[in-house]
């Protein structure tokens, strides 16, 4: 079995290593951002792709939508500092078979890769109470409405980029982040730009 890590932090992947030590048949490999997981999940081809939320370049749902554009039978357990139930569920929506918490016992992401692997999902069950009593606060919350490209738009945008280095970040037309931003302003209640990076700011997607 091949195993991907997308992770910026070596500690992450030396503990997924460790997991694994004494499983000749499991291969971990490893990449620090987002671009360069996406190449080598291209190249390597994993059973099993590990993604951390928070990347230095994109966000792990951006990773996940452009994996699961070139192969739509991916399988992804998504790895996040946050216990936000929205995340959760946003992760769920976008079809990733596996979460799980950076405070779980690290023993759940071994057993979120092997369940993945078999073709079941798993998400840690400290997370999935915590989202199953979280109804009315997930409905609420902005990460909900937002498609992969969106919570991107708004993480850069948050980080202070203007719209031209947006674009250019992520390799797409001024107009068309110039149109994302006024959909996101509306489907916000941003009343102007800097509303919008503030909103940006609140929601934290650095997590």
């Amino acid at each position: 079995m091949r195993v991907l890590i997308v992770d910026d932090h070596p500690v992450v992947v030396t503990g997924c290593r460790a997991l694994f030590t004494s499983d000749p048949s499991v291969e971990i490999l490893e990449a620090s951002d987002a671009k360069d997981g996406h190449r080598a999940y291209l190249q390597k081809h994993p059973d099993v792709t590990v993604v951390d939320v928070s990347l230095p370049d994109l966000t792990g749902f951006e990773l996940t939508r452009r994996i699961r554009r070139d192969d739509p039978a991916a399988k992804i357990v998504m790895l996040s500092v946050s216990e936000d139930p929205a995340f959760v569920v946003r992760a769920v929506e976008m079809g990733i078979q596996g979460y799980v918490s950076k405070s779980d016992d690290p023993r759940l992401l071994a057993k979120a890769i092997r369940k993945v692997a078999a073709g079941e999902r798993f998400v840690s069950p400290r997370l999935t109470e915590a989202t199953t009593f979280a109804g009315a606060a997930i409905k609420a919350s902005p990460l909900t409405q937002m498609s992969p490209c969106e919570l991107e738009i708004l993480r850069l945008l948050g980080r202070g980029d203007r719209i031209s280095e947006v674009a250019s970040e992520l390799g797409i037309s001024y107009k068309t982040v110039a149109n994302t931003t006024s959909m996101l302003k509306s489907k916000l209640g941003a009343k102007n730009h800097s509303d919008l990076v503030r909103i940006a700011v609140e929601i934290d997607l650095r997590r």
